[in-house]
């Protein structure tokens, strides 16, 4: 098993202007306090009026600012679940099956049974690599955490990989109760930067079958929800094909 190298690969402003100067006549202290009162219960109802009208207009323009947050958010969302709509690929003659992103164009590379990328961005992919075994299942190998270890080694021993961290180990029974085990771990290269990576693999028919989805996942622009979300649906559709 030496050979087969597990690699997968968010106010009010008053303006006073002095009038010219006129003789009039004082009024006396009464009426001047009288006035003085009434000016200052208009004035500071005024305010007040004026403060509540003040805070209604900042809570509304609060308001709309989160709802045009929320729908610039929602377009995204829709932009990418566009972008990300996904379609079943299957090979026969190969006997597997995957969900793939039906914008992603299909490419030829060589060690590659399969290899679909994303339009201008070939670091974006999904990979699939079959190759014959003497295994009967994957079982026979190792376990999951047996198997999670060898790949995360058989990353790091690549001379572009700065580092390479496991962040997920999982086991589910596939078609007619096949073993399936999948992967979740980053890696950090020379080469693209830091990425995600996704994989699958099972042993049938005496064939080790290895999806291998990889996407970028730099600090500057992580990995969004929604497309983490495809990826997963991806992920969890490789299995044998169906028999006809």
């Amino acid at each position: 098993m030496a050979s087969q190298q597990i690699c997968f690969a968010l106010s009010n402003h008053i303006s006073l202007t002095p009038s010219t100067k006129t003789h009039v006549k004082k009024p006396s202290f009464s009426a001047q306090n009288n006035s003085l009162k009434s000016f200052d219960k208009n004035d500071k109802e005024t305010m007040r009026v004026s403060i509540c009208l003040g805070k209604r207009e900042l809570n509304i323009s609060s308001i709309v600012l989160l709802l045009n947050g929320l729908c610039l958010e929602s377009s995204k969302a829709l932009s990418n679940e566009e972008k990300m709509e996904l379609e079943r690929y299957t090979d026969s003659k190969e006997g597997f099956t995957v969900l793939r992103p039906s914008s992603w164009i299909k490419v030829d590379k060589a060690g590659a049974t399969l290899l679909f990328e994303q339009p201008s961005k070939g670091a974006n992919n999904v990979g699939v690599v079959v190759n014959p075994v003497r295994l009967t299942s994957l079982g026979e190998f190792g376990t999951p955490q047996f198997v999670a270890q060898k790949l995360i080694q058989a990353e790091k021993r690549k001379e572009s990989t700065i580092d390479a961290e496991l962040i997920g180990v999982a086991e589910r029974s596939g078609q007619g109760g096949l073993q399936v085990y999948e992967f979740e771990y980053k890696i950090d290269s020379s080469r693209g930067g830091i990425k995600r990576v996704f994989s699958a693999a099972f042993v049938s028919s005496r064939k080790l079958y290895l999806l291998n989805i990889n996407h970028s996942d730099k600090p500057e622009s992580p990995l969004d929800t929604h497309t983490r979300m495809v990826l997963e649906e991806v992920l969890h559709s490789f299995d044998s094909a169906p028999l006809t």
